[in-house]
């Protein structure tokens, strides 16, 4: 049982994921290429990191097979597990939106470092992007911006949202403590002026983070955090 294994040399990830994800994780031996991937995030982040690194790319290939609602539940089950922290407290700078490997390495992120390693994990998986976007939010109830990730069954659907604040996937209008602003996924942004789809602006390269974020994972580059959570 390699979860079991993973978790009794504390990575990181809640225990209470056993129960969840145990059917869908896979022991099967890794890639070539994610062999090196993992190689890389020991190098930087140490063997905890490598470890979650390991579950996750475990958890994507057991999970090719599933249906979307499915790779969903999977996917934001695995990332919610992990611990929230502002950016300040883990890279040092104000807003940073680290890539899924970073985030990993880390052990913590904040709301968008959840909702990007969610949309990038499912676009792995073979969702189109037509269906995903990154919606950026005013969390009323926290009185704060968030992200969260929206995914559309259809063109003209009612989202589902995937949302760190709560282990349970809603439909958008069963959230009301969520103020929708903009939206974006790889080719296309959206500026949203009330609930709905929203008013096509352009498209992502306005996002600086955004831009640099895909810059990192393509070259994957990784930056070192300021708090080392698997040392303390």
């Amino acid at each position: 049982m390699i979860l079991i294994s993973l978790l009794l040399n504390g990575i990181g990830l809640h225990t209470h994921y056993f129960a969840v994800a145990q059917p869908a994780i896979s022991s099967a031996p890794l890639n070539a290429e994610e062999e090196e991937i993992v190689r890389l995030i020991k190098h930087t982040y140490g063997k905890q990191a490598a470890m979650r690194t390991t579950v996750w790319r475990q958890l994507l290939t057991a999970s090719r097979q599933q249906d979307e609602l499915a790779q969903l539940k999977l996917v934001n089950d695995f990332f919610n597990q992990l611990r929230f922290l502002n950016d300040i407290d883990i890279w040092g700078k104000e807003d940073y939106w680290a890539a899924p490997l970073e985030f990993l390495g880390a052990g913590a992120g904040d709301c968008e470092e959840f909702s990007i390693a969610k949309y990038l994990s499912l676009r792995e998986l073979g969702v189109d992007d037509e269906k995903l976007r990154l919606v950026y939010v005013k969390a009323l109830t926290l009185n704060q911006f968030h992200m969260v990730l929206a995914y559309y069954p259809t063109p003209s659907a009612v989202p589902l949202l995937l949302d760190n604040l709560t282990p349970d996937i809603l439909q958008a209008s069963q959230r009301s403590d969520l103020q929708p602003i903009y939206s974006f996924n790889a080719s296309k942004l959206w500026l949203i002026k009330q609930r709905g789809q929203g008013r096509l602006v352009g498209d992502p390269s306005r996002i600086k983070h955004w831009q640099s974020l895909q810059q990192r994972v393509r070259h994957h580059q990784f930056t070192v955090p300021v708090l080392w959570l698997d040392r303390e």
